[in-house]
């Protein structure tokens, strides 16, 4: 009876992790795959010398315990040991080497700024975060949705970010890279799914009570099936202008997924100009880097702002004019 006691919270635990979905070891697309590759190879790296700790721990307690039996050698002056210092010191200084090469050499392939190779021509969308739930422009065609993204297979997206409201983290698990979504600030991402069907996307950021219910599918489809999605995007009597977005700003949860057949020309960048203090959109690359460098306290002093800020303004200059 108490040994079945004792294995209740095993058991607990087990039936527990049965409703996890280790969907980031799914991946469908090229940038999940890399991910995926990343945290496996940093966790055989690290249980090199998790595997042997445990195992030591066990057998010192077993080879040293204190019986009459006990064959170990009693050595109570012991101090040192070159040996043990070189292997103690060696290996983890040796995987550590090893991490910081990976990861730096991964941070820079896995730069979400940076266009994927072989790719294709991207897609731009625009993604605007608010109380709670996901608005999805497409400028080149014209269209919006809320709570539902689609994209062609086998081909990238280009996102362009930023939030309305406090602070969320657009992600879509199985295609790789989680990014944040800020207010008066853009940041860009770059996905592809190589594999045609629906895929979960989260906040994965705690933004208030709505959090629970701000997800949204994302269809990755073929191109004749992209198409026709957009043209039922089309097909859509509502309206996405000053009117529609301001009713779509008021708070609301669980959300059904939204189509808008028309959208305001520029409302993204209508939707970051509050926060970019007089700021002008359109800031170059080159004009960015030279502000990072220098100018960035010059051109902040002139217009009173933190280096904060005018960091964040920068970032949404230099996306917008692409």
């Amino acid at each position: 009876m108490r040994g079945a006691l004792r294995g209740l919270p095993i058991l607990a635990g087990l039936l527990m992790l049965s409703g996890c979905d280790a969907v980031l070891f799914d991946p469908k697309g090229p940038i999940g795959e890399s991910e995926k590759s990343l945290i496996l190879t940093a966790t055989y790296l690290m249980l090199v010398v998790v595997i042997p700790v445990i195992f030591m721990t066990l057998w010192f307690a077993w080879r040293y315990r204190d019986t009459k039996q006990s064959k170990a050698t009693y050595t109570p002056n012991w101090a040192h040991s070159t040996k043990i210092e070189i292997v103690v010191w060696g290996i983890p200084c040796m995987i550590i080497l090893a991490l910081g090469i990976l990861t730096w050499k991964s941070t820079h392939e896995l730069d979400p700024r940076a266009e994927i190779v072989d790719g294709g021509e991207p897609i731009e969308v625009q993604v605007v975060s608010m109380d709670w739930k996901w608005l999805f422009i497409y400028p080149e065609q014209g269209i919006a949705t809320v709570n539902e993204l689609a994209m062609p297979v086998d081909r990238q997206v280009r996102f362009h970010i930023t939030s309305d409201t406090v602070m969320n983290s657009f992600f879509v698990p199985q295609l790789g890279s989680q990014i944040y979504a800020m207010a008066g600030m853009e940041n860009r991402l770059h996905l592809i799914g190589s594999e045609v069907g629906t895929y979960d996307g989260i906040s994965a950021s705690y933004s208030g009570a709505g959090f629970a219910d701000m997800h949204f599918k994302a269809h990755v489809m073929s191109e004749g099936d992209f198409d026709a999605w957009i043209e039922k995007a089309r097909g859509s009597s509502k309206v996405l202008d000053d009117a529609g977005f301001a009713a779509l700003q008021e708070p609301s949860e669980d959300v059904a997924p939204t189509f808008y057949g028309q959208v305001k020309p520029n409302l993204y960048e209508q939707i970051m100009a509050p926060y970019m203090d007089g700021m002008e959109l359109g800031m170059s690359d080159d004009q960015m880097r030279h502000m990072k460098k220098g100018g960035m306290h010059h051109d902040s002093a002139e217009h009173g702002m933190s280096d904060h800020d005018a960091s964040g303004h920068a970032e949404s200059a230099m996306a917008t004019e692409e």
